[in-house]
């Protein structure tokens, strides 16, 4: 078996009308190797790198590159056979033409690189299908020529994932297997994860991670241009995550709206990195260093100048959007459509120019040729802010205010069959009445007085009432009573006062990945609270990155030596935020482990203060006892980290 891993990796597929005209005849990366592939698979029209072409040229139809998956679609995309359905369910659907790092010049020797014409074709699959006994097939969302995506299920961790599948033998398999073990060798969360790549049993296939929740850049920019803010976001995040893969020697290559997933979070991130390259013939080995990095920043700049003014930077548009004019060259987006962030369109302009000074239009000064020089750039500007929220209106004792701070008008509500206001099928209704001034003059000082004064009095006759029912009873009780309450004194046992009980020792709790800082765990409980048992920081995500090894969060367990009743619990955080709970493992465990294992809850999962001071109602027998942290505290920026100083275990007695 191949070794497994956690990065990950997904091919999207680029949806919308097809180009009309060819970038050029083999659709290739210049000086990129590329697979001579079947007709379906011919280059994009325009490219992607967002520069105009004036004098294209059409490429010959070939009805047997029509997709298989939709016969119907009459398009002269280089297709992959697949379905065109939504990536916000990370379907895994790619498009050959979207080749978004498709530049001009050949495509390499591709007699050293020619694959036979008739590539082997996808294994025969089917919904039900185990692949190591392990991955159950559930669906196939996407076929392309020679391998097949399929979302599926992991039964050994009970979770979805998307996997590509393909013949062993496929003239691909060996380089689709290498990326994808490359691309898993970068542990970043803005990258979708690869957690497995393996070649046996005459197939080929990559197991990706699944993010239902993600919805991808071309269905966001199918509903216009973007917020200056979210464009800032995309940019700032993407560029600053091809630099972090190209410090690791991986490019994109074939970067395309498609491959860019927003999460609910607003967090954005990749897939398909060297992975989607791979599987459709695009050899970055032919490529220097410099054009696979001005590859990845041309498509960097056509995502964020379709983002600025919904307008994809070629005359014959794509992704779905509208082009700009043929004979005008490079044209700025804040040319194109009012209103746009200028320091954003510059970045724009400036990357769509990398590795081609000569397209730049002549008021810029250079390009920006790798995706380090763009986040570079990005962080320099002015911070974008994001927008105000829509106003809520609010009513205080002088009527509605249709927006904070603005002067209210009585009996004015607003929108919605409220006083003042439309109602949701009608005219305005009536409003209502104002309030009758309060009485002036001497005579309305004079009631004023006498209402208060009456109001006094009854309060202090109510007081003197109940105290004196209080008295009542407490000397009843006295001479009633004092006998049996002292006999009760004698009889009744006084509880024990709790106190520190022994720690045998302390583990980091890790259940499904090494840990973190395992070596650390002591620290927690070793009386000393200026020493910690602190986590690693954290990316993206305050769940630990997001990372499917930290699914169940970490902490420490403390080992109490045997089973004892534990009464009380105290923690100090390493920083308050979060969020953390105290469990138990059964007084019978042995060596808990899994978060299943701790079954007593001692107290509610919640958002920690710096320090936790757990007192039980009732005494819980325990050996073990976890403090669970599912989620850090920030650092500031993208960065969570937490831990803990110390934990106190408190008891009536070993």
């Amino acid at each position: 078996m191949a070794e497994r891993s956690e990065a990950a990796v997904d091919v999207a597929e680029e949806r919308g009308p097809a180009p009309k005209k060819p970038l050029n005849d083999d659709g290739a990366t210049p000086g990129a190797k590329q697979d001579a592939a079947p007709a379906d698979e011919v280059g994009e029209t325009g490219g992607g790198d967002g520069v105009p072409r004036e004098t294209p040229s059409d490429p010959e139809a070939d009805p047997a590159a029509r997709s298989e998956a939709d016969p119907a679609r009459d398009s002269a995309d280089d297709t992959d056979d697949t379905d065109d359905t939504d990536d916000t369910d990370n379907s895994d659907r790619s498009d050959d033409a979207h080749d978004a790092d498709d530049t001009e010049g050949s495509g390499g020797d591709e007699g050293d690189q020619a694959e036979p014409a008739e590539p082997a074709a996808a294994p025969e699959m089917h919904s039900g299908h185990r692949l190591a006994d392990r991955y159950r097939l559930e669906e196939c969302v996407a076929k392309a020529s020679g391998f097949s995506s399929w979302r599926a299920m992991d039964e050994k961790l009970r979770r979805a994932v998307g996997i590509y599948v393909l013949a062993s033998d496929h003239p691909r398999a060996d380089r689709v297997i290498a990326a994808a073990r490359s691309a898993a060798l970068l542990p970043d969360p803005r990258f979708v994860h690869v957690l497995d790549a393996v070649k046996e049993n005459g197939t080929a296939y990559v197991v990706r991670e699944w993010l239902p929740d993600g919805a991808s850049l071309d269905t966001l920019l199918s509903e216009g241009a973007q917020e200056p803010y979210d464009s800032y976001q995309m940019t700032r995040q993407v560029s600053a995550a091809l630099a972090a893969a190209r410090r690791g020697g991986l490019s994109h290559l074939r970067l395309h709206p498609s491959c860019v997933l927003r999460t609910d979070s607003g967090q954005y991130r990749i897939n398909g990195l060297a992975v989607d390259a791979a599987l459709h013939g695009i050899d970055g080995t032919g490529m220097s260093e410099s054009e696979q990095q001005a590859s990845d920043t041309r498509a960097l700049g056509a995502m964020l100048y379709a983002s600025l003014c919904g307008h994809w930077p070629e005359p014959d548009g794509g992704h779905g959007l509208p082009g700009i004019p043929a004979n005008l060259g490079l044209v700025p987006p804040d040319q194109v459509i009012a209103g746009v962030n200028r320091p954003l369109a510059d970045i724009a302009v400036r990357a769509l120019a990398a590795g081609r000074a000569e397209v730049l239009p002549h008021q810029y000064d250079e390009p920006l040729g790798t995706p380090a020089e763009v986040s570079a750039a990005v962080s320099a500007m002015p911070k974008v802010a994001p927008p105000e929220p829509d106003p809520v209106p609010t009513y205080s004792a002088t009527g509605w205010s249709p927006y904070p701070g603005a002067p209210a008008s009585r009996g004015a509500a607003p929108n919605g069959g409220r006083p003042g206001g439309a109602g949701p099928t009608g005219p305005a209704t009536a409003q209502v009445p104002a309030t009758p001034p309060a009485l002036p003059g001497r005579t309305g000082r004079a009631i004023k007085a006498v209402v208060t004064v009456v109001v006094l009095v009854a309060l202090g006759l109510g007081s003197w009432q109940m105290a004196r029912t209080v008295i009542d009873r407490g000397e009843k009780s006295n001479s009633t009573g004092t006998g049996d309450a002292a006999k009760h004194k004698k009889t009744t046992p006084t509880t024990a006062a709790a106190k520190p009980l022994h720690i045998d020792g302390a583990t980091e709790f890790s259940p499904l990945g090494s840990p973190i800082q395992g070596g650390d765990a002591g620290k927690a409980v070793d009386g000393n609270p200026d020493t910690a048992w602190i986590t690693s920081a954290f990316y993206g995500y305050a769940n630990f990155g997001n990372l499917p090894t930290r699914k169940d969060g970490s902490g420490i367990i403390v080992d109490l030596g045997k089973a004892v009743p534990v009464s009380e619990v105290k923690v100090k955080m390493y920083r308050a935020g979060g969020s953390a709970e105290i469990l138990a493992a059964p007084a019978d465990a042995n060596d808990p482990t899994r978060l299943s294992d701790f079954s007593q809850r001692l107290t509610p999962l919640g958002r920690p203060r710096a320090t936790i001071d757990a007192t039980l109602s009732k005494p819980v027998k325990t050996r073990y006892v976890l403090v669970h942290i599912t989620s850090l505290p920030s650092q500031g920026g993208d960065g969570y980290r937490g831990g803990i100083d110390e934990i106190s275990v408190l008891g009536a007695g070993q």
